[in-house]
C-alpha cells in the first residue's frame, strides 16, 4: 500500500478496534518538534525548561498556568496557553475524531485555525486510508490546505496556496523572471494521468496542481469521494455525492455552504435574491449530496437533495471548511462522537 501524507504523524498514532485514533506520546513529542512549536533562540529560560521537558520527557504532564505566566515574552505566552489548551483537549478525547467533532461543534474558539486544519489532515488520512487515486487524495488536500485559483489556458487551476507564495516571493526576487515568465501557477506540474504516481513520492510537498475540468472531470469527482469519506468515518452515514454542473432546483430543501463565501452566496439564493456576475464567477463547484439511508435525515429535507457549494474569495482563494459538512447536513438526530 502506498503511504501519503507522512508529515500528518498518522504513523506515530495508535489504532482502536472501530479503526479511531489514538493519542500516543509519539504523536505530542512530534508535535511539540514542529518548526511553530520550538522556541526561537531568544527564548527565556522558563520556555527553553517547559519544551525541553515536554519534548524530551514527559509530553502529557500537566502544564500548570503560573508555567505559562512566567514566560517573558507575550507572544510566547499566549502560543503557549493555545498549545497546552490543545494538547489538553486531545488528551481529554476518547480518540483524535472525536477531538475533531468537539472542535467542530462549536467549542473552537480557543483553538487557532492552525490547530484545526492539521488535526483535519490526519484524521482525514485516517479516513482515506486504502485509497489509492492520487486524484482523490490531490482533492482532498483543500479540506486543510488554502488553495489559490488560476485560469489558464481555459482551465481553472487549483494550487496550494503557500507554494504559489513562495514562487511568487522568488518571482519578486527576480525582475526579469517576473518580467518574462508566465502565472506563478504555471512552473508546478499539473496532476494528469501521466504523473499520477509520482504524487505519493511528493505529497506532503503540496506542488502539484488540480486542475478542476467539467463536473464529471477526475478533480471534482476527487472531491465528492473524499467528502465522502469524510461523513462516512466522522458521522457513520452513509451519502452519496455527484459533482454537477448546476442547480436544478427551484426550491432548495438544503444547502451547505463548504467555505464562508459559498455560505454567503448560499445564503442570497436562499433568500431569493439574484447575484451579481462577479459573485457568481466566485462559485467554483457544486455537488449534490443523497442519503443512502433515508431515516437518517431530518423529515422536513427527506428525499430532496442536498446541494454543496464551493467558492473562491474575490482574491481567488479557497479555503474550505470541512467541519461544515459535520454541523451542517439535516440529520435526525445528533450523530454520536466517534
Amino acid at each position: 500500500m502506498k503511504d501519503f501524507w507522512i508529515s500528518s504523524g498518522h504513523h506515530l498514532l495508535d489504532r482502536d478496534v472501530a479503526g479511531r485514533l489514538v493519542l500516543t506520546d509519539a504523536f505530542l513529542k512530534a508535535y511539540l518538534a514542529r518548526p511553530e512549536l520550538l522556541p526561537p533562540e531568544e527564548a527565556c529560560e522558563a520556555e527553553l525548561l517547559l519544551h525541553h521537558e515536554l519534548l524530551m520527557h514527559h509530553p502529557r504532564r500537566p502544564v500548570r498556568q503560573g508555567e505559562i505566566d512566567a514566560l517573558d515574552d507575550p507572544d510566547a505566552r499566549e502560543n503557549w496557553a493555545f498549545m497546552i489548551s490543545f494538547r489538553d483537549r486531545l488528551l481529554s478525547a476518547p480518540s483524535l475524531e472525536a477531538a475533531y467533532l468537539q472542535l467542530a461543534r462549536g467549542s473552537a474558539a480557543d483553538t487557532p485555525p492552525l490547530f484545526i486544519n492539521q488535526l483535519a489532515q490526519v484524521v482525514l488520512r485516517n479516513a482515506l486510508d486504502g485509497i489509492n487515486d492520487p486524484a482523490v487524495l490531490r482533492a482532498a488536500e483543500l479540506f486543510y490546505r488554502a488553495q489559490r485559483a488560476s485560469f489558464h489556458e481555459g482551465a481553472l487551476l487549483l494550487a496550494d496556496a503557500e507554494t504559489i507564495e513562495v514562487h511568487e516571493q522568488n518571482r519578486r526576487a527576480s525582475p526579469l523572471l517576473n518580467m518574462l515568465g508566465g502565472p506563478a501557477v504555471t512552473e508546478l506540474e499539473i496532476l494528469e494521468e501521466e504523473n499520477a504516481d509520482s504524487y505519493f513520492g511528493r505529497s506532503d510537498a503540496f506542488d502539484m496542481v488540480l486542475r478542476l475540468g467539467s463536473a464529471d472531470s477526475a478533480a471534482r469527482r476527487g472531491i465528492a469521494t473524499a467528502m465522502e469519506a469524510w461523513i462516512r468515518h466522522l458521522l457513520a452515514v452513509e451519502v452519496t455525492i455527484e459533482p454537477v454542473q448546476r442547480i436544478e432546483d427551484d426550491n432548495w430543501a438544503w444547502f451547505v455552504g463548504l467555505d464562508a463565501e459559498a455560505t454567503r452566496i448560499g445564503n442570497a439564493l436562499w433568500r431569493g435574491e439574484d447575484l451579481d456576475p462577479e459573485t457568481a464567477e466566485q462559485i467554483i463547484a457544486l455537488f449534490r449530496l443523497s442519503f443512502s439511508d433515508i431515516g437518517e435525515v431530518s423529515p422536513e429535507v427527506g428525499t430532496q437533495p442536498i446541494w454543496l457549494i464551493l467558492a473562491m474569495t474575490p482574491d481567488r482563494t479557497i479555503r474550505m471548511k470541512p467541519q461544515n459538512l459535520i454541523v451542517g447536513l439535516p440529520l435526525r438526530a445528533t450523530a454520536p462522537a466517534n
